[in-house]
């Protein structure tokens, strides 16, 4: 019964942040996708198809950490696996938003392995970063319809940071197809991901203004 309950307050958080990103302009049409990770293990996540603004309880299923739905019948979204492969890296992390912005489609198509963001106020959203007197390098993966072979590339990034002894940041862009972050819980991610779309969306304007 308390397991129920946690799952049904993850279904809430997922429709109250859909609705959120939507009134941005970030999860167009059927794009993005937000979950949740439960106590227990599974992960609440939003099914294939959908518009993530208008979502209800349907629109959100429950998925082991492998990416296959716990209910017969249910289909998951060919992205799940970049959902669980964050939960399966990051124990800490709690919630995954997925978001298809103008700014981080057009500076991705255009970035090499990483956008770097200096001296931005909003900065001070990422873990270990106090002040605005910093800089991220946000990394940029070639997108992939093999969710498999995208998520393996993720993975060699992450070890890559690792090596270097330098913790990896909590979000990615993907190529042309968005952005994901994640944070312990949803207001960590939705923070996250809002500071980090401000952040973009000013690159692409002085971009414009630099033409």
């Amino acid at each position: 019964m308390a397991d129920d309950r946690k799952y049904d307050r993850a279904v809430a958080e997922i429709i109250a942040a859909g609705e959120r990103l939507d009134r941005f302009n970030w999860v167009p049409a059927t794009a993005g996708n937000i979950s949740v990770r439960l106590p227990d293990g599974r992960v609440a996540i939003t099914r294939s198809g959908g518009h993530k603004g208008f979502l209800g309880a349907e629109g959100v299923i429950a998925v082991g950490l492998d990416g296959v739905p716990l209910r017969a019948g249910d289909k998951a979204s060919a992205e799940t696996g970049l959902h669980c492969g964050i939960y399966r890296r990051f124990p800490g992390a709690g919630a995954v938003l997925h978001a298809h912005s103008l700014a981080n489609t057009v500076l991705s198509r255009a970035a090499g392995e990483a956008i770097a963001l200096a001296g931005y106020e909003l900065l001070k959203a990422f873990p270990g970063l106090p002040t605005h007197d910093a800089s991220v390098a946000v990394p940029v993966f070639d997108n992939d319809q093999d969710i498999e072979r995208l998520q393996a590339a993720v993975d060699r990034r992450w070890d890559g940071l690792a090596a270097r002894g330098a913790s990896a940041p909590p979000g990615y862009l993907i190529r042309g197809h968005g952005v994901y972050v994640w944070g312990a819980d949803m207001a960590t991610a939705r923070l996250r991901l809002e500071a980090l779309e401000f952040m973009l969306a000013c690159e692409l304007e002085e971009r414009r203004a630099a033409r």
